[in-house]
């Protein structure tokens, strides 16, 4: 974080802004850059005055989105083929599109929504989303959701605790790993009253 943190210091203004939205489009497309370490980045600039809150958190959510969508319209276009090809074998290895495929198969469309807090399985599920030609506005609108918890707390965490960097990220993922329980949480319980009901409609 801190040779992300120096350089984006060094940009400072718009171009820090457009570098923020470079590097979320290309986490997007499933480069190994981690996502969130650009969203503490932004916070703590706008912490510094280095930059402004609302604006950073605007730029990041457009590249966090742009991004994403981008590796939809390509998993859409060209589908799983383009994964035995050049740098898409490496970004997207099979192990993850058969582990994203059996997740699509568990749990639906929520997948989507789940995939924003897990890292690894983020490029993969929005590539298979378009593979399976999923309607973007389906897409779209659980990516959003998502995108619209995630990249305000992370930014605006950092911004309010800027002075305690590290003790920031170890919130933040906290905060974040609490997101992913209650997401399953809630998957259990939508399961749980689906089989009930049919259970009593049986009876």
């Amino acid at each position: 974080m801190d040779k992300l943190l120096e350089f984006f210091l060094y940009l400072q203004g718009p171009y820090a802004y457009l570098a923020a939205f470079l590097v979320l489009l290309g986490c997007g497309l499933g480069i190994p850059i981690p996502e969130d370490i650009t969203l503490f980045t932004m916070g703590i600039l706008s912490y510094y005055g280095l930059a402004d809150l609302w604006v950073s958190i605007g730029v990041c959510l457009f590249g966090v989105l742009f991004g994403d969508s981008l590796i939809y319209f390509i998993g859409r276009r060209y589908g799983e083929a383009l994964t035995q090809k050049g740098i898409f074998k490496k970004l997207l290895p099979p192990d993850r599109l058969a582990k994203t495929r059996e997740m699509f198969a568990k749990k639906g469309n929520s997948v989507i929504f789940a995939a924003r807090f897990m890292p690894g399985l983020r490029a993969p599920t929005y590539f298979s989303a378009g593979v399976l030609h999923l309607p973007f506005r389906i897409f779209f609108l659980y990516d959003g959701i998502a995108s619209l918890i995630s990249v305000p707390l992370l930014v605006s965490v950092t911004y309010i605790f800027g002075d305690q960097v590290h003790k920031v990220i170890q919130i933040a993922r906290q905060v974040q790993h609490g997101i992913v329980f209650i997401i399953i949480f809630v998957i259990l319980l939508i399961a749980a009253k689906y089989f009930w009901s049919k259970r009593m409609r049986r009876t």
